[in-house]
């Protein structure tokens, strides 16, 4: 479906959306239980930057359940539920020295794919740098560390068509798998960074065990908007930029995408991307006018015509599921812009209807909050005496206190009930 078409089709209802007013939000405040060690991106840190999490959980013992996380051109890491880091798995270099270098930007798991040599869980990560996905077979018994890497060395670029794309990196960003439970086909959905573009993939396992994927169709979101005065909105970026996609989540009980439009919203569309998406929530800033200014590589917002939602600040980021066993549940993202958390109704039926939000704020002294979070994941399954009702992770865009004056990211353990009873109470 094109740009034109879908943003065509769409024009109706948000021209009849009401305008919501832009009051602050007193919201309630949770605390982590744990947190990582900070990661600097700098070459004294190796590089790496923290963005995006995924909980794999230890049938047999959960409380050896793991949490795998993206670092960027620091790679992947590894954590056990003490936060600790268990493994640290490196991202590839580019094919020469002058190409860009792999650049870990979102990760998700794929449960019970048949390789070659027998069922595995897999962590998938999109590699921004190589226009790639990767595939890292779980096994928590595995001397050295849990993660083993699977990918099919004859794995193609998502997006670009030579290394000279590929050095544009315009390229795989956000991510999220899904398994038809109709077919028990898995699947990768992934967006293109500067971009409208979201991706279908299938995920094939190959003869050797190694795992691969091939491009069943792309869907392109709108770039630009009709606002309800009849005029026209693209929101302000770099020029030749787009509104990205990065945060994604899938509902495997109906094949749901639940997808992150920074600068505009969460959309829901299914997840074979056909059909016409909608537009779940907008961004506070949705509608406003902006110029982009070259010396500062910023946008200067002009006046805020009152078109857009109140509950999230761009960027939309993490998105998540909260499941539970009776169909209910929650869509959780983070607002980035205002350090906030919002939930929605998983059920279709009501329109994932907004639920309520939290923040992640300081513990103490030593164990800060979560600002500008970039990713989540949540799971709602026992993990042991440390988390017996379930985990969220959310990632720490400001790492503080900062040991040297260094900028530094990383990610906060929050227990799930806590996330449950504020959104209940």
């Amino acid at each position: 479906m094109s740009v034109l078409a879908l943003a065509a089709a769409l024009a109706a209802p948000l021209a009849t959306a009401p305008a919501q007013a832009h009051a602050p939000r007193e919201l309630p405040a949770l605390t982590p239980r744990a947190e990582t060690q900070p990661l600097y991106d700098d070459e004294a840190g190796g590089n790496a930057d923290a963005d995006d999490p995924a909980i794999w959980r230890n049938a047999a013992q959960p409380g050896r359940s793991l949490v795998v996380a993206t670092a960027k051109e620091g790679g992947l890491r590894v954590y056990d539920l003490g936060a600790r880091q268990v493994q640290s798995v490196p991202a590839p270099a580019g094919p020469t020295p002058g190409d860009a270098p792999g650049r870990f930007n979102n990760v998700d798991l794929v449960h019970g794919l048949k390789l070659a040599s027998g069922r595995a869980d897999l962590a998938v990560t999109s590699d921004r740098g190589n226009d790639r996905l990767r595939f890292y077979r779980i096994d928590p018994d595995r001397p050295g560390g849990p993660l083993t890497d699977v990918t099919d060395p004859a794995a193609a670029p998502v997006f670009s068509g030579n290394q000279d794309e590929i050095n544009e990196q315009r390229t795989a960003y956000g991510l999220a798998t899904w398994t038809d439970r109709a077919t028990g086909r898995s699947y990768a959905l992934v967006s293109r960074r500067e971009q409208t573009r979201i991706a279908l993939l299938e995920i094939l396992p190959g003869r050797s065990g190694t795992v691969g994927y091939r491009k069943l169709r792309t869907l392109d979101l709108p770039s630009s908007f009709r606002l309800p005065d009849g005029t026209s909105w693209t929101p302000c970026a770099e020029p030749g930029q787009l509104p990205q996609v990065e945060g994604m989540v899938v509902d495997p009980a109906d094949g749901t995408l639940y997808a992150g439009q920074e600068d505009v919203g969460i959309w829901r569309l299914r997840a074979d991307l056909t059909g016409s998406p909608e537009l779940v929530d907008k961004v506070r800033e949705y509608g406003i006018p902006g110029t982009y200014d070259e010396e500062t590589d910023e946008c200067a917002p002009g006046a805020d015509p009152g078109f857009g939602g109140k509950r999230l600040a761009a960027d939309v980021e993490g998105l998540t599921l909260v499941t539970e066993p009776d169909g209910d549940g929650y869509v959780l993202a983070s607002s980035e812009g205002d350090d906030t958390f919002a939930a929605y109704d998983r059920e279709r039926g009501d329109d994932n209807e907004y639920e309520g939000g939290f923040r992640v704020t300081a513990a103490s002294a030593t164990l800060d909050g979560s600002q500008e979070c970039d990713g989540a994941a949540a799971l709602n399954a026992p993990l042991g005496a440390a988390y017996p009702h379930g985990l969220l992770v959310v990632q720490d865009g400001d790492e503080t206190p900062r040991a040297g004056g260094r900028e530094a990211t990383g990610f906060k353990f929050v227990r799930l009930d806590d996330v449950l009873d504020a959104l209940q109470d």
